[in-house]
């Protein structure tokens, strides 16, 4: 016999080798079935036998881990679902997220049709209500390449070919296999909330919302968004990796130093036309916004060179310089300052300033003085030629309040964000919070000091401002910049896994930090020496120009 500490539950005392979903059944039931368990700090599935004692702590659709389990699980639904009735060898590819559902696509060509996603649907449901049991099976890497030849997964042929370890997790639904990155729900009778709904040339696989399994999560035209991922799919289709798998044949072809000129010279060129739309447009105003670790300080910089090579002057604004007093900063509901508000920034002195620059009038800037929270005046004076340009860089650029006494067609919104054109394989994503997290915790520690604990630490705080103050106004965007950079994983893996290694088992953030180690394992590590001096990446590893 066992003992077991279950959180906000208590011990059980329990025979070695029960299921974490046996004792799952054990303890009173939640509004959110539960789908996942933590067990001393490691994300374990429901099938896990539990052999010793322990704290566990199940998890359900509203935990992080929990919705992305769900995630993945539906996804094998979906994916068995068609395949059921194209054929075992239909290439199905969930391309990207769109506020938290899949964008999917079929290939080799088949014509997405109403009629055609009902079918699909229907099957799913079907198989939801059977409960039929999705077996985790640890296989040989030989045989889980057979299976995959045999199912026509040649994505997950390349993808393990680079596998260190001699075994390899694939889990089974009836005739089914298929390699996920992650844990999984143990039975199709935990899915019940989904929907296929057609988009563009596919279709969107919708889930619940994160807070309640019984609803479905909000469908917020994301148009222009979508678009920038269309545009990254081509560049990725361009650079002939769309795939982990892809991108590290090409690096054992040597072909690294290719790739990272062609994605380098896409970027520029994209900058570039940026700059041609502002100078024909006539813009006096560029407002830059994105979430954090974007590379918006970069794209600044090399927007500014691209206007000046059109014949104009950029000049640039610091929003942090518009802070109010500290005493009228608003506070959170903790308590804390809030300087993630826009009600932090002295709107009306910002909107005066502008609009006295924007009339060729003689403007003393302000400069925060983040020690005594106060705003001082040093005497740096700023007045607007006819070629001149402000750019404002923050994270309120996007939101119409910012500079609401402004006239719109003055003003040119740029969003930047790091909208990766890269998934591991066909079937497993690459989020984009992840890329923008390890370029955070690489940076956080080589220009501030800070450890990787600290960095996972506070990085759901940074989402929830995110989520607050920029995603919902990136439709408002003029232009948009996508700062991924396709083999960016491949040099960052160097920097970011001793950093990551050094998070102790005994942290809240061991957890994140293990799953990020086991999602830099399926790159190629790589050296940064042919990483150009003017790259958004060299802002996180260093050696920028700028």
């Amino acid at each position: 016999m066992i003992t077991v500490d279950i959180k906000d539950y208590g011990e059980l005392i329990v025979q070695a080798g029960i299921t974490l979903w046996e004792i799952s059944k054990l303890i009173p039931e939640r509004e959110n079935p539960i789908i996942l368990a933590k067990v001393n700090q490691h994300i374990d599935d429901l099938i896990a036998p539990v052999t010793m004692d322990c704290q566990v702590e199940f998890l359900d659709i509203t935990d992080r881990e929990g919705f992305r389990a769900y995630q993945r699980s539906t996804s094998f639904l979906m994916i068995y679902a068609a395949k059921s009735i194209l054929g075992k060898k239909a290439r199905i590819v969930i391309e990207h997220s769109i506020n938290k559902n899949y964008y999917c696509e079929i290939y080799e060509p088949v014509e997405i049709t109403d009629e055609l996603l009902e079918q699909i649907e229907n099957k799913m449901r079907e198989i939801a209500e059977q409960g039929l049991i999705i077996e985790k099976l640890a296989l040989p890497v030989d045989q889980g390449l057979k299976i995959a030849e045999e199912l026509g997964l040649d994505d997950k042929i390349s993808l393990l070919k680079y596998r260190r370890s001699s075994n390899v997790n694939f889990y089974k639904l009836d005739w089914f296999y298929d390699y996920f990155y992650g844990q999984m729900i143990p039975s199709t009778g935990l899915i019940g909330s989904f929907k296929l709904l057609k988009r563009s040339k596919g279709f969107l696989l919708q889930f619940p919302s994160p807070d309640n399994a019984n609803e479905m999560s909000e469908l917020t035209p994301h148009i222009k968004i979508s678009e920038v991922f269309a545009e990254s799919n081509e560049w990725a289709r361009i650079l002939n990796a769309d795939t982990v798998g892809a991108l590290n044949n090409l690096i054992c072809e040597g072909k690294l130093s290719e790739i990272i000129r062609i994605n380098e010279a896409l970027h520029e060129k994209k900058i570039a036309y940026l700059a041609d739309q502002i100078h024909q447009e006539k813009k006096n105003i560029v407002l830059i916004a994105g979430p954090s670790s974007s590379g918006k300080t970069t794209f600044a910089q090399r927007l500014c060179v691209q206007m000046r090579v059109n014949g104009l002057r950029p000049s640039v604004i610091n929003l942090d310089d518009y802070f109010v007093e500290r005493a009228l900063t608003p506070r959170d509901d903790e308590g804390n300052y809030d300087y993630e508000t826009v009600d932090a920034i002295d709107l009306e002195r910002l909107n005066e300033d502008l609009n006295n620059l924007l009339k060729g009038e003689e403007v003393q800037l302000p400069q925060y003085n983040f020690i005594d929270g106060t705003r001082e005046y040093k005497g740096r004076i700023m007045r607007l030629k006819p070629d001149d340009v402000l750019i404002i860089e923050g994270i309120h650029g996007l939101n119409e309040r910012l500079t609401e006494l402004i006239p719109h067609d003055k003003k040119f919104k740029i969003f930047v964000s790091a909208l990766t054109q890269l998934n591991i394989d066909d079937h497993n994503r690459i989020a984009t919070t992840d890329s923008r997290l390890i370029r955070r915790i690489v940076r956080d520690h080589r220009a501030r000091g800070a450890d990787a604990l600290h960095t996972i630490n506070m990085w759901m705080s940074v989402l929830r401002g995110e989520n607050k103050y920029i995603f919902p106004f990136q439709e408002e965007a003029d232009g948009f910049f996508n700062s991924a950079l396709i083999y960016e994983m491949c040099i960052l893996k160097q920097f970011a896994e001793p950093l990551l290694f050094n998070v102790k088992k005994n942290a809240p953030e061991y957890t994140e930090a293990r799953r990020l180690i086991k999602f830099l394992d399926t790159f190629l590590g790589v050296s940064s020496e042919h990483v150009v001096a003017n790259s958004i990446l060299r802002e996180f590893i260093g050696g920028s120009c700028f």
